[in-house]
Parts: C-alpha cells; sequence; structure tokens
C-alpha cells in the first residue's frame, strides 16, 4: 500500500475549517477547538462539522460503490487456500530434518579438525621450546666463555667482546622467552649473573671512556645500553660515579659550609660540570644538530636529579623565607641557574623534559613563594598604613609652596606610597613567579591611597608638633595641607602610566591580552583617584569662602550708618569690601606663581559663591531700606494731616539715598577687586545680578 495520506473530500469554502486539518500527525480534538472558537462560535463549528460529516458519507458510499466487485473477487479467491498450505507444511519439515542432520555432521568434522590443528600447535611450540633450550645451553656457555676473558686485554678487543656479548645475550633473551616452561632455575639464576656480569664490564669501560675522552668508544658504550634496553644504567653510572663525587666535593668546599655562602658561586661551579665532564656525553646525546646516539638525558636524569638530591640533603636552609632579603637572592639565583639549565637544550621544544619532570616541580614547590610574599606586604602594607596613622597636620607638607612646581610630591604621605608602589616592583622584592599577587597589592595601596586622601579632605587639621608653645600659629595650614594635596594627586595620575610601563617589562607573559588588561586596570584606578579632586577643590573654596563671608556680613551694618547721622553723601567704599577679597588676594600672590590654572579655577568658584552669599546680603539690606523708607512715609502724611500743615518737597539727599550710594559704591569697588585679582568678571557667578540690583535700587 502507499504511504501517502488519505484524499478527503475537500470541504466549502464557507467553512471555518481545512479538511486536510483532520489527518495531521498531531491532530488534537482539544486544540482543534480551542484554536477554532476564537474564530466562531460554537454552534456555528458543530453546524460546520455535520455539514462535513454528510459529504464524508456520501464519499465513503461512493468508494464502496465503485470497488464493490474487487471486494467479492477477492474474497472468492481465498477458497481453498488452507488446504494448498497444508499440502506444503510436510515436504517442508521433511527438507528442514535433513538440513540439520548435514548442520550436525559439519560441525563435528570442524570439532574434529580444530582438535588435531590444536595438537599439531602444541607438538610444534614444544619443538621449537626444545630447540629454543638447546640455543639456551649453547648460548650460556658461550657467554660465560666470552665474559670471561683475560682483564688485561685492550680496550678496543674489550669493546668488541661486549658488542659480542651484548648480541649473544639478547640472543639468549630471546630463546629463554621461547621455552619458559621448560628452563630451569638455575638457567636463568646463571643468566642473570652472566648479563649483571656483562653490565659491570660495560660500566667499567664506559666510565674509562668518560675520563679518557675516547669519543668512538664512548658513542659504541651507549649503543651498547641501548641494545641491552638499559639506559638508566647508563644514566645512573654517570650520575654516581661522575657527577655525584664533584658535587660533593663542590658542598663540602670550606665556603659553602656557612649559612652566608655565596650560592651563586655554587652553581656557577656546577654548571661548570656540563662544559666539563660532561661537555662529551652531552655533545653526543643531547643536541639535535651533532645528535649520534638517541634515548639518553644525562642532564635531567643524571646531572639534575643529583643535584637536587644534594641540595635537599646539604643547603636545605636556601629554602627558608624568614630572612626576605636572603631569601630573595638565593631564589633569584637559583632561577638564574635553571634558565641556564634550560638554555642547553638548543631546541626549545626539548626544555620541557626538564620542566615536566617531576623531581624539577617538587624542587620548585620547596620555595615558599606564598609565605615570602606575605612578609613582603606585611612590610609594604605597614609601612603605608604607619604613613596614613600620622595625624592630618602642615607636617605633612614636605619644604614650601616650590614644591608644587617640581615633580617630586609635597606631602610626606604621598611620597612613602609612590616609592613603596616602585619598591614592590624593584629588583630586590619582585618575583615573576609572583606577578598577579604583587600586581594585586599594587591595586590595593592605590585604593588605600585614594581612601586616606578622601578622608584627609574632610577631617579637622590639628595642631602641628612644630607649632606647639607658639603663640602665633598660622591659620591657613588646613588650605595649605588642601592644595598640596591636590597637586600631589594629580602628579599621582599622571605619573601612573610611566608606572604601567614598568609593570608591563616585568610581566612574565607578555601579550596583547594581558598588556590590555593591565592597562584598563590602572585606567579604573586613575578614575578613582582622579574622584579626590573635586572633593579637594570643594574643601579649598570652603576654606576661602570661610575667611572672606564674615567681613560681608558688615553689609547688614551700613543703614545704621546713615539713618539719622547727617552723614555726607559718601564716596568711598567700605573697609568690609577690601578685607572681604583680601585674603582671596593673599592667596592669589602665594600660590599664583606655582599653580596658576588651579589658583584661577579656585578663585572663580569661590568668588562665584562669595558673590551669591554678597547679593543676599545687598538685597536683604535694599528690601529692609524701602520697607523702612515706605514706613516712614506713611508717618509723616499722618502727622501732616493731623497737623494741618502741607507737605513739602523734600530737599537734598535723604539716607536711605545714601545707603543705597554706599550699596553702589560697594559693589563697584568689590568688582573692580575682582579685576584686580585677573579674573574676568563675566566669569563670576551673579555679579552682573549684583550691579543691577543696586543701580535699580539706586533709580527708585
Amino acid at each position: 500500500m502507499s504511504d501517502d495520506k488519505p484524499s478527503l473530500p475537500v470541504a466549502p469554502k464557507d467553512l471555518c475549517f481545512l479538511e486536510h486539518e483532520f489527518i495531521q500527525s498531531n491532530f488534537n480534538v482539544d486544540t482543534f477547538l480551542q484554536d477554532h472558537r476564537k474564530v466562531v462560535k460554537l454552534e456555528t463549528m458543530r453546524d460546520d462539522l455535520g455539514m462535513y460529516l454528510k459529504l464524508l458519507r456520501s464519499a465513503m458510499i461512493d468508494l464502496i460503490n465503485r470497488d464493490y466487485t474487487d471486494f467479492v473477487n477477492l474474497s472468492s479467491n481465498l477458497i481453498g487456500l488452507d488446504k494448498a498450505i497444508n499440502g506444503l507444511e510436510i515436504p517442508l519439515s521433511q527438507l528442514r530434518e535433513e538440513v540439520m542432520q548435514i548442520q550436525q555432521t559439519l560441525d563435528d568434522e570442524i570439532t574434529i579438525l580444530s582438535d588435531s590443528l590444536t595438537d599439531d600447535c602444541q607438538i610444534k611450540l614444544q619443538k621449537q621450546s626444545l630447540h629454543s633450550l638447546q640455543c639456551v645451553y649453547k648460548c650460556l656457555k658461550k657467554l660465560s666463555s666470552m665474559l670471561s676473558v683475560d682483564n688485561y686485554m685492550e680496550s678496543f678487543t674489550k669493546i668488541d667482546v661486549l658488542e659480542q656479548a651484548t648480541a649473544e645475550l639478547n640472543h639468549l633473551k630471546f630463546h629463554i622467552s621461547r621455552c619458559k616452561s621448560d628452563i630451569s632455575v638455575d638457567q636463568q639464576t646463571e643468566s642473570k649473573k652472566l648479563e649483571d656480569l656483562l653490565i659491570i664490564h660495560l660500566n667499567e669501560l664506559f666510565l674509562a671512556c668518560i675520563h679518557e675522552k675516547d669519543n668512538n668508544l664512548l658513542i659504541r658504550c651507549l649503543r651498547i645500553y641501548i641494545m641491552l634496553d638499559n639506559v638508566t644504567t647508563a644514566e645512573s653510572v654517570v650520575r654516581r660515579d661522575v657527577i655525584s663525587p664533584i658535587i660533593n666535593n663542590i658542598l663540602q668546599d670550606e665556603n659553602s659550609q656557612t649559612e652566608s655562602n655565596n650560592l651563586q658561586s655554587i652553581y656557577h661551579r656546577l654548571l661548570n660540570i656540563l662544559s666539563g665532564e660532561l661537555k662529551q656525553l652531552l655533545d653526543i646525546t643531547l643536541y639535535s644538530n651533532r645528535i649520534k646516539v638517541k634515548g639518553f638525558n644525562f642532564l635531567v636524569n643524571s646531572f639534575w636529579i643529583e643535584i637536587e638530591e644534594k641540595i635537599d640533603q646539604e643547603l636545605k636552609y636556601i629554602f627558608a623565607p624568614g630572612n626576605p632579603e636572603l631569601f630573595h637572592k638565593r631564589y633569584t639565583e637559583t632561577m638564574c641557574f635553571r634558565k641556564k639549565l634550560e638554555e642547553f637544550y638548543d631546541v626549545p621544544e626539548r626544555g620541557s623534559i626538564l620542566k615536566d619532570h617531576l623531581q624539577y616541580k617538587n624542587f620548585l614547590k620547596k620555595w615558599n613563594l606564598p609565605v615570602y610574599f606575605q612578609i613582603r606586604f606585611q612590610e609594604i602594607a605597614g609601612t603605608i598604613e604607619t604613613a596614613f596613622k600620622e595625624p592630618i597636620s602642615s607636617d605633612l607638607i614636605k619644604g614650601s609652596a616650590n614644591t608644587l612646581m617640581l615633580e617630586e610630591f609635597s606631602l610626606h604621605t604621598t611620597c612613602i606610597v609612590w616609592n613603596n608602589l616602585h619598591r614592590i616592583w624593584s629588583e630586590n622584592i619582585y618575583l615573576s613567579q609572583l606577578f598577579q599577587e604583587f600586581w594585586k597589592l599594587t591595586l590595593q595601596v592605590c585604593s588605600r591611597y585614594q581612601t586616606w586622601a578622601c578622608t584627609a579632605v574632610k577631617q579637622k587639621l590639628q595642631e602641628s608638633k612644630k607649632s606647639k608653645g607658639i603663640a602665633n600659629t598660622n591659620n591657613n595650614s588646613k588650605l595649605d595641607f588642601l592644595i598640596h594635596l591636590y597637586c600631589d594627586v594629580e602628579k599621582f595620575v599622571n605619573g601612573l602610566p610611566n608606572f604601567l610601563r614598568i609593570v608591563q617589562l616585568k610581566n612574565p607573559n607578555q601579550n596583547s591580552t594581558t598588556s590590555k588588561l593591565l592597562e584598563d586596570c590602572l585606567t579604573e584606578t586613575s578614575k578613582s583617584i582622579n574622584m579626590i579632586l573635586p572633593l579637594t577643590t570643594e574643601e579649598i573654596v570652603n576654606e576661602l569662602i570661610t575667611h572672606c563671608v564674615t567681613y560681608l556680613k558688615q553689609v547688614s551694618d551700613i543703614p545704621r550708618l546713615y539713618r539719622r547721622t547727617n552723614r555726607e553723601v559718601p564716596t568711598k567704599p567700605c573697609a568690609y569690601v577690601k578685607n572681604a577679597l583680601s585674603f582671596l588676594s593673599n592667596f592669589r600672590n602665594n600660590y599664583n606663581d606655582f599653580v596658576p590654572k588651579n589658583v584661577t579655577t579656585w578663585l572663580q568658584l569661590a568668588l562665584s559663591l562669595l558673590t551669591e552669599r554678597y547679593l543676599t546680603s545687598v538685597t536683604d539690606v535694599l528690601t529692609s531700606v524701602q520697607k523702612t523708607e515706605e514706613s516712614l512715609r506713611r508717618l509723616k502724611r499722618i502727622r501732616d494731616k493731623s497737623t494741618g500743615v502741607l507737605p513739602l518737597d523734600s530737599q537734598g539727599i535723604t539716607d536711605d539715598e545714601k545707603i543705597r550710594i554706599q550699596l553702589q559704591i560697594d559693589v563697584n569697588a568689590y568688582s573692580a577687586t575682582i579685576t584686580e585679582l585677573d579674573i574676568p568678571v563675566s566669569n563670576i557667578s551673579h555679579l552682573q545680578e549684583l550691579s543691577q540690583a543696586v543701580e535699580a535700587a539706586l533709580k527708585k
């Protein structure tokens, strides 16, 4: 039958559904009702379904009528089919029995044949074992004869004998492996003794070749070790008989017995072994462009392992981190020694053999770097925290205001922090293996400096130790401290890019990704430290305002100077104007030569706030004068009416006018003084509004 979906009668177009929805593989009645209920009512859906049901019934009747003949023929063709099937059952059963008998016969024959082949194989193996056993007897006899040759033969004869004996020993091992079931324990023991004897003779000749520096014989000895698959024995012989005595002599030297020995000198003498006693072996086995015998690693398995073991036994004190200066010196010298060892490999990939060696990794772990870092952390952090605990006073300022122009810092605290930042990365403290820890410490120091500076800005200045007992103290100490702190923060932030370059040069993993991460970290740190500047500016402006705003309160005394005093018309400004701005003038004179740009900014901010307060005071006075003037006028009218006296035109300048004139003169003098400070009046907020206020009052 076809796998195609059955065809359904086409539904009329006015129905709320399509006919193919009913034959979908995921058709669900509830889903069908829920979807169509949103479009039409249930009654309409019921009517549409009933209409389509009639179409389906009509289609089914048409199908039956069309295929009725085929259905009848199909049933008639099946008559007598069961009898035909029963007739085939008997011959098929007989055929099945015959096939099973043949299969059983074949299985029996295969079993017999397999057993015969197994027996033949066992006989063949037994013959082979007997043949190998005969060969073992011959090899043992021949090998024993070869190794009992007179010991006084010439070295070139020895190497020939050893090569032949090695070949014979390998032949012996091969035959022993083929007759393990037949060979006796005595024969195995004798074979082992002969092998040991061969190794002894080979070791003696190998050492003689090393001392005599016979290159050809040395190569032949190494090849014999390879033929014996006993490379480790050669490496052990070199370690035990060549390297160990030399290292013992170096470590037992009189200068190397004291705690203050020169470890660098010891490492230098150890490296001389590689260019002396081991040079010939390394030339033959180590360098890829000169290698003649492969499979040996005397640098690691003979030289380094012996050194590490001797250092652990004789120089264990070098790992103690209690003295950080001595620990740093010893660790640096050791890492330099390690680097020179790795340089002996002419191919960097082969240098990983040393780095990946377990004993080499264990040696590096013996250097307690976390403890060393903690000691350095306590030293540096302790020094900085001690500086931060110093009370905020003028004692923290170094020298005079001239330091503001120099590159050096003006506060002792900033100097200590900056010096310790550079100390972290100095040659006698920094270790490349602790790069991440020292970088984290650097960021912590910068963060602590920011916290201290933000706190110091808000703190009250304490009495200076130098000024104790002196009656005339400097009232401007807090302002001086804030200015020096502001300049220090600017210098600190400006110095961070150069500091970053120093750190990047120290980074053991120099790549673009790491450099970008370091740069991003320091950029964020710079932004955080820069937040100190607006806080400091705010406090500087407050200090300036504090010294000036007191004098401006004298504006309220002007009405008392002219009301009912018959004073002359004012022509000069009051003293409070000069007094209010004299402190700002002195401030400018003291610091403008050193930080002119900052002084201008601070003065503009201070004068804007001061002018705002001055405007408030002047407005209050003018308002009060106007109210008083109106009140006096009303009283005068009432009095004139009661007495019947006609009001006379006012003659001369009234007291209120004198007050307004004085305010105008003071405001003009105030603006002129600001101009003398080289501050554009247009940059001062509320100044124009102040001038307009007094002029408008005078015109009334």
